[in-house]
């Protein structure tokens, strides 16, 4: 019986074709692109879940509270890692991770060859006691156990000495990397390379025992991510508990000495340290702090596109239902002869959801084929390395089996108890008709469509006006057409010399070294007191520039002057923005005198200099537009002799690639031996907002789909119309009716439909907006232009959909649809 059923579903569908192929494209493609997001959304959450005692290991950061603000860190004071593992039972093991290496660059030399390797990390010998991981060859107590001892992962292991189990005991030498001592590097151990699914990852770990510095006893300074393996039946919130004690035990002497004030007037000035850990499984989608290795994902945006991919099946489903409903009549002649001969309802209704299984089960295959033809497009949006593979994982396998069951039960079981109702008397006199029923589920399911297809217009025009905002021209500074050479601390001696010949090139205008620059994070912090109050600190960032800085990036100056060669007592001078005068409480700043206790900035006996505020200059967004302005303190190079990690050189012109040529011409001049690495100052700026953009693109994608399903679906609905209304038309056509009159009559209900759509979803997309825009401290306004702009486009989609099986009718010939009548 199942055989004679399917073998007539087979042949109704060959009998409609057109009615087959879009149910099933649209199901298809529904279900491809529900995959991807399933696949994307596991990909993110599983970050770090493959870790052995995972569910053990927490990472220590903190929250440095300032008057009237905090800041958030992923990297705390280098001596917490040993204490907390001293004075608390509960802490098994402790290891830290120092990224002082240009975030992970690292110049090396192995046989007389200059490499530049990334991902390079200095590590506590406890590493892989917290981190356990797979050894390939070596010893686990060998590895990271001695000063100038190195890990590779196996790929770079391999890259360097071809069989990885040859590279232990191999040496190598760093290469400028201002590391000291500067002494061979031993390869102690080898480790099988750690999923990409990690918050951070690593080629090469070199023991923290090489450098000295890293032991010395330090609560103040934020340098080390410190990770903790908690005992398996600890309580975090017990260890947390005892975060303040050891603050007040051991760092009490640090805070006082570096703000020069005792810690009872530091803390009621509103200044405090409040630590906690975080759950290492968490830390991709939750933490977003200072100093993190990476940019990390947002777990709000995975319950977005949870729920997106949720009304892409729905609303590939109910393009199936209505096309169902809407084709009910038109085999109601079939179910009267049927009934005729004697075919029981239960026979109907296993004949129809038989049909729709059947459809069911071929989009399924079909998205299969969509899956592949979408998947390196996706990949490429969305920054992921997902393989076909991944379609035969169980989740995926019972996606598609739980989507093929729903879509054919769901689009079967209403025209089938509906046709299977039918009186075949009624039905063989013609006097059948649609119900209103029917119709009016119809429109609802249209109406829901259109619906959630404006709200996701919506959403994409703000998502992408949020970020053209973001890195627009109201940052403050100028960020076009400028160049960021790197390690130019290399240079040393011959800095000015460089700059000088940079400046020489065609095309450039301005060069300006300095030790930040707007969008990366090593703005280090600090405190300045005036000279008459310094028991109330400001505290806020700090940079190194030169009398360029000003003028390269157009920053605007308020009051006073920048630094100038014509002042040589500026070394001893400071600028700062117009938020760091503030929070200093002073009117009049220019000629005021502060101190700070940072030591870098004092005489080397440990007595401080005095400092004279000469300029003002316009906040600007040297942060990503999430972070409040924050105070900004401009100290001069020429107290460092001008020797600067940095360099921005800004290009006038068309002639940027020649200019960029000839930069790393000039480089190469001074640096023969050190590879050009440069950046650009507006993808710095960018990178900022790596997941917004990534998010941005990916929404987009699947928005565009979305609204592509429903216009298939409608593209159904007005055939369908269409065939109903043919000899309506044709009768049309033959008293006058112009190709623009039967268009408009076959469009107006649709765009009715699309009008109450366009109602029902603006308040709830600019609800939804306004709740994603709170999370952006500088934000645009949910301005009405763009439900506006919105609700255009969807009647523009909805018009032509329509209009291309209307005009299709409009210039049929009239006689053949009335040669029956």
């Amino acid at each position: 019986m199942i055989k004679n059923y399917l073998k007539i579903a087979w042949r109704n569908l060959l009998k409609r074709k057109s009615y087959a192929i879009i149910n099933i494209s649209g199901l298809a493609l529904g279900a491809a692109i529900c995959l991807l997001i399933v696949l994307f959304i596991k990909s993110e959450s599983s970050v770090d879940s493959w870790r052995k005692d995972g569910d053990h290991v927490y990472r220590m950061v903190l929250d440095r509270i300032y008057p009237g603000r905090q800041t958030s860190y992923a990297i705390i004071p280098q001596s917490f890692a040993k204490t907390v593992k001293q004075e608390l039972p509960e802490v098994e093991e402790s290891t830290r991770i120092f990224n002082f290496l240009n975030n992970g660059t690292f110049q090396i030399n192995i046989d007389d060859n200059k490499y530049e390797e990334t991902k390079v990390f200095f590590a506590d010998p406890s590493f892989f006691k917290v981190f356990k991981s797979n050894l390939l060859y070596g010893s686990e107590e060998d590895a990271l156990s001695k000063p100038n001892s190195a890990v590779l992962n196996e790929t770079t292991a391999k890259k360097y000495f071809g069989d990885a189990s040859k590279a232990i005991g191999k040496l190598f030498k760093q290469e400028g990397n201002n590391i000291e001592p500067n002494e061979p590097i031993v390869v102690s151990a080898v480790y099988e390379d750690w999923p990409e699914n990690s918050h951070f990852n690593f080629n090469m770990l070199i023991s923290s025992l090489s450098n000295q510095g890293f032991e010395q006893e330090n609560y103040v300074g934020f340098s080390a991510h410190t990770y903790l393996l908690l005992n398996k039946n600890a309580s975090p919130e017990k260890v947390e508990s005892s975060f303040p004690g050891i603050i007040q035990k051991f760092a009490l002497g640090d805070i006082e000495r570096q703000f020069a004030t005792s810690y009872e007037k530091f803390s009621s000035a509103g200044n405090g340290y409040k630590y906690y850990l975080q759950p290492l499984k968490d830390i991709y989608l939750t933490s977003h702090l200072e100093g993190e290795f990476r940019v990390n994902g947002n777990k709000s945006t995975l319950y977005i596109f949870g729920l997106v991919a949720f009304f892409i099946l729905f609303i590939a489903c109910v393009n199936f239902i209505n096309l169902s409903t809407a084709r009910s009549s038109e085999r109601a002649r079939e179910v009267g002869v049927r009934k005729t001969f004697g075919s029981e309802k239960k026979a109907l209704i296993t004949q129809f959801i038989t049909e729709s299984f059947l459809i069911s089960i071929l989009a399924m295959v079909v998205a299969v084929g969509f899956f592949a033809l979408l998947l390196p497009i996706f990949n490429d949006i969305s920054g992921k390395e997902l393989q076909m593979s991944d379609l035969l994982s169980v989740n995926a396998i019972l996606l598609l089996i739980t989507f093929t069951c729903i879509t054919g039960v769901l689009a079967g079981i209403y025209p089938a108890f509906i046709l299977s109702s039918f009186q075949p008397i009624e039905v063989l006199r013609g006097k059948f008709k649609s119900g209103k029923r029917g119709k009016a589920l119809r429109s609802g399911l249209v109406v829901f469509q259109f619906s959630i297809s404006v709200i996701l217009i919506v959403c994409t025009l703000i998502v992408n006006r949020q970020m053209e905002f973001m890195t627009s021209e109201q940052l403050g500074f100028k960020k076009e057409q400028t160049v960021i050479i790197e390690r130019t601390d290399l240079l040393g001696e011959n800095t000015r010399a460089f700059k000088n010949e940079l400046k020489a090139i065609n095309g450039v205008s301005k060069v300006s070294s300095a030790s930040a620059l707007p969008g990366m994070q090593n703005y280090f912090g600090i405190s300045w007191a005036t000279i008459e109050n310094q028991n109330e600190p400001m505290t806020g960032r700090g940079i190194i520039v030169d009398n360029e800085y000003m003028e390269t990036l157009n920053l605007k100056l308020v009051e006073g002057r920048f630094f100038s060669k014509d002042f040589p007592t500026d070394s001893l001078t400071v600028v700062m923005n117009e938020k760091a005068v503030a929070e200093l409480g002073i009117q009049d700043p220019i000629g005021k005198r502060v101190v700070t206790p940072e030591g870098f900035l004092n005489a080397n006996d440990g007595s401080q200099y005095v400092y004279t505020i000469i300029g003002v200059v316009k906040d600007f967004h040297y942060q990503s537009l999430h972070e409040p302005i924050t105070p900004l303190v401009f100290t001069n190079a020429s107290k460092f002799n001008n020797v600067m990690g940095l360099v921005a050189v800004h290009v006038e012109g068309t002639s940027f690639t020649s200019a960029l040529d000839a930069m790393e011409t000039t480089w190469k001049k001074f640096i023969k031996d050190k590879p050009f690495s440069y950046d650009f100052l507006d993808e710095t700026v960018a990178a900022q907002y790596q997941a917004e953009s990534t998010s941005r693109k990916v929404f987009t994608f699947f928005s565009f789909i979305t609204i592509f399903i429903a216009c298939i679906g409608l593209l159904g609905l007005a055939a369908y119309t269409t065939r109903q209304r043919i000899h309506e038309i044709g009768v049309r056509k033959v008293l006058g009716a112009s190709v623009g009159n039967i268009v408009g009559m076959l469009s107006k209900d649709f765009i009715k439909l699309i009008l109450i759509s366009t109602v029902i979803a603006v308040p709830i997309a600019w609800y939804a907006m306004n709740k994603w825009l709170q999370n952006f401290t500088y934000r645009i306004s949910s301005s009405w232009d763009l439900f506006v702009a919105a609700a255009f486009i969807a009647l523009l989609i909805a018009f032509f959909t329509i209009s291309f099986q209307a005009v299709k009718a409009a210039i049929s010939n009239p006689v053949k649809s009335l040669r029956t009548e």
